[in-house]
């Protein structure tokens, strides 16, 4: 696993010193331009058959994924152009365990390659349920940017992310399914819940006028359930990222500004010299 992060570090950072200036302007013209009309509804379908191969080559999607998110961030690949060969790289990823499959030998392998064609046709599916349909597409894409521009904001998001997401509500929905009552208990809290929230959300975004003043915004509840604020503050603690404060005397002084500082001198900044420090 080091050697793996090792390597894909070394990657990403070659990959952002050869794709600069004029290669990086060619790359982001073809690769985010469409085909020709009438066949530019194919285009992402065409990226999602790139994705599949590119994978089967380097017989890991986590490597090819990890190549190209380094490119986005560059501004080299655009999102939307991300997304399907993202798709394809998940289909690409099962030739490792088609080839495995067909590899095996004795009375178990018919049962080897049904579950590496499980695992072929999930992908699949997955595919047609959020590529072909535009409402659908627009889903994952529009969660991304979410996602990002959260993690911008909040560094820590991203690890809590991960940790909540595919190891705490995995072993929690594990543990409950121990007992079936107490899973379907939790289990139908949650999506209606969800179900609240969408409802309520939309009807903020297309009928505010029609809601009560108290549901046009999410403000009657309370800070941690409708904000990360108060766990940045948390978390900044913890990780001693507390925000330095200004220096004294540091404020930047324009002829609007008029009142008397104190500086570390001893001196004080009176409006009559703010307005010629301005003028200056």
């Amino acid at each position: 696993l080091l050697l793996l992060c090792a390597c894909l570090t070394v990657l990403v950072k070659t990959l952002q010193s050869l794709l600069l200036g004029r290669m990086a302007q060619t790359l982001k013209k073809h690769i985010n331009s469409d085909l020709p009309k009438p066949f530019a509804w194919l285009t992402g379908y065409v990226f999602i058959l790139v994705g599949t191969g590119m994978t089967i080559l380097v017989q890991s999607s986590s490597v090819f994924t990890s190549a190209i998110t380094p490119l986005v961030g560059m501004g080299v690949i655009s999102l939307d152009r991300m997304y399907p060969l993202t798709l394809g790289s998940n289909i690409g990823t099962t030739g490792t365990a088609m080839l495995a499959a067909l590899a095996a030998t004795g009375e178990h392998r018919s049962v080897t390659i049904q579950v590496a064609v499980s695992h072929l046709f999930f992908n699949i599916f997955g595919i047609l349920l959020f590529y072909p349909i535009p409402v659908m597409r627009t889903l994952p894409i529009e969660g991304a940017k979410r996602l990002g521009n959260t993690v911008a904001k909040y560094r820590w998001f991203a690890l809590v992310y991960l940790l909540l997401v595919f190891l705490a509500i995995p072993l929690g929905l594990v543990a409950l399914s121990f007992n079936i009552y107490l899973f379907g208990v939790v289990v139908g809290i949650a999506l209606l819940l969800l179900a609240i929230f969408v409802i309520l959300s939309l009807l903020q975004k297309y009928c505010l006028h029609r809601l009560p003043t108290v549901l046009q915004n999410w403000k009657f509840l309370p800070a941690p359930l409708r904000s990360l604020q108060p766990y940045d503050a948390v978390f900044s603690k913890l990780l001693f990222c507390i925000k330095k404060e200004e220096p004294v005397g540091s404020t930047i002084m324009t002829k609007d500004f008029v009142e008397v500082l104190p500086l570390r001198n001893g001196g004080m900044i009176t409006p009559e010299k703010c307005a010629s420090v301005a003028g200056d």
